[in-house]
């Protein structure tokens, strides 16, 4: 049977490294390696869209960064309990004419015993921003260690 450490259930210190490998993850935008975490029955609510299945999610994402360009993510533990966790997310990316967006959102997290989640749930808002106005500068990739949080940046 698959594991995907850390499993529930959750502290605050393995819900916190949860969130960061999530995280990382995403920031990856490789739609393999982020549908990797889910059951292959996970259910999503994610803005409109409700996919069903890990396949489905892989799907979802390859049209979310082929849309979503540029795409910088940052995700902060807000608040979790034996195998539930919570998060808030804020993120940064361009369309294919060039207007930059950040992204606000939350997300509810359910895993299975083997610390693969099962349910998220989403919900997310866009605010168009001027390219000035970004707050996330770094390569394509992981967020650097020392690269402020959103509590840092006020968000």
């Amino acid at each position: 049977m698959e594991t995907r450490p850390p499993v529930p259930p959750f502290t605050l210190e393995s819900a916190t490294q949860k969130v960061r490998g999530a995280e990382d993850a995403w920031n990856s935008r490789d739609p393999e390696r982020v549908s990797g975490v889910y059951t292959e029955d996970t259910l999503w609510r994610n803005r409109v869209e409700f996919p069903v299945g890990r396949e489905a999610v892989r799907t979802f994402l390859q049209r979310k960064w082929a849309r979503e360009l540029d795409y910088r993510l940052i995700k902060e533990l807000w608040a979790f309990i034996d195998h539930r966790i919570a998060v808030r997310f804020a993120y940064e990316w361009r369309d294919d004419s060039g207007q930059w967006f950040r992204s606000y959102g939350n997300e509810n997290w359910e895993f299975n015993p083997q610390g693969l989640m099962q349910r998220r749930f989403a919900s997310i808002n866009d605010l168009p921003i001027a390219e000035k106005d970004r707050l996330f500068h770094w390569p394509p990739g992981r967020r650097p260690d020392d690269h402020a949080s959103l509590s840092d940046l006020g968000l």
